[in-house]
């Protein structure tokens, strides 16, 4: 049996924007389902955040939710079933309410951990571990009788984002050691030890996720092997600019039509020509350039997008001015909530 494997989908993500919206349902429409269809897969896990936003959804997103997402499950028969992630829930210590069971009517949603069989292989379906579902949830961490594992899990010393941001203050990862496998969501950033997966988003949703593949996965029971389906289409592109070793004049902007685009300028000798080039990138319905410049003193290989996003990037320095805080705080938990926040602030500029 193979079992299709989605995560940290976000709907609504982007404060509802429509361009994003449109980007979402482009893989849904041209890759994520055709596949389904192709491959006969008539199982899907989705491993939780469905939802961007804890505390209300729009008419707009919910309307295409139902009719782009879940619609489609019940069209091609293809059982759902929706792991609630932090993302899906209202409140911070309980899952009882949820946008999932508020919004469908399509699926099985797990608040609670089970354990349930497809094709005869057992699997832990974990939601997101919080006050009301802690005891339930480590009483099936120590007892299931399952190797496979899926969650929404938040584990010590994973990339959380494609920046390398790694995650402190989360669950040991030794707490799964009795798992053969463990799969997860949360995390955006596609990464593993060989015995945890976090298995990342299936599109770009923020500037971290430039230039890191994204996509969903098909997980085949009988040989428990994880297959990738990469998706090719992206929201985000970026343009070294350096006339001192590229000619512009011919450039193909036809690419960066319906994406955001940053112009990083190394070097720009000839100011016609920039202006001819950048006046030919805004006439290629882009659905933003922003130019970003004074980088005269590095060449176009060195400038890395570190250098490019900032000299020393954000968490960095709040995680400098934790370490030489005089408190009694368990300065790794701060660190954690300090990433998480300016995860979610990182939503308020596209």
């Amino acid at each position: 049996m193979k079992i299709a494997i989605v995560t940290d989908t976000h709907f609504g993500a982007r404060n509802d924007n429509q361009n994003f919206s449109d980007y979402f349902y482009k893989f849904y429409n041209e890759l994520f389902f055709p596949t389904l269809k192709e491959k006969g897969i008539t199982t899907c896990i989705h491993m939780g955040d469905v939802m961007d936003r804890r505390k209300y959804v729009s008419y707009k997103t919910a309307t295409d939710f139902r009719q782009k997402f879940l619609q489609r499950f019940q069209q091609l028969n293809i059982d759902l079933h929706m792991i609630i992630g932090n993302h899906d829930t209202y409140y911070k210590n309980t899952s009882e309410v949820n946008s999932m069971e508020e919004l469908g009517n399509v699926g099985t949603v797990y608040t609670e951990p089970k354990v349930v069989e497809f094709d005869g292989l057992p699997i832990v379906l974990m939601p997101w571990i919080n006050a009301n579902n802690y005891d339930k949830s480590i009483d099936i961490l120590k007892t299931a009788n399952a190797d496979i594992l899926m969650g929404h899990l938040e584990i010590n010393g994973f990339a959380m984002n494609a920046g390398n941001m790694v995650c402190e203050g989360g669950w040991d990862r030794q707490e799964f050691k009795r798992f053969e496998t463990v799969f997860s969501g949360h995390f955006h950033h596609k990464n593993d030890d060989g015995h945890i997966f976090y298995l990342g988003t299936p599109y770009e949703i923020y500037w971290s996720d430039y230039n890191d593949p994204k996509g969903f996965h098909v997980y085949d029971t009988d040989t428990r092997e994880l297959e990738r389906i990469v998706n090719p289409y992206t929201i985000y592109q970026k343009i070294y600019y350096d006339d001192a070793v590229n000619d512009y004049s011919k450039h193909d902007v036809s690419k960066y039509k319906d994406h955001y685009v940053k112009l990083i300028v190394v070097n720009k000798k000839d100011l016609y020509g920039f202006d001819k080039f950048t006046d030919k990138l805004l006439s290629a319905d882009a659905f933003e350039v922003k130019i970003i410049e004074d980088f005269s003193e590095y060449d176009a290989v060195n400038v890395s997008d570190t250098i490019v996003e900032n000299s020393e990037d954000t968490v960095t320095i709040l995680e400098k001015y934790v370490d030489e805080l005089s408190i009694d705080l368990d300065k790794k938990r701060l660190k954690n909530t300090m990433k998480s926040l300016y995860n979610e602030a990182q939503d308020l500029e596209i």
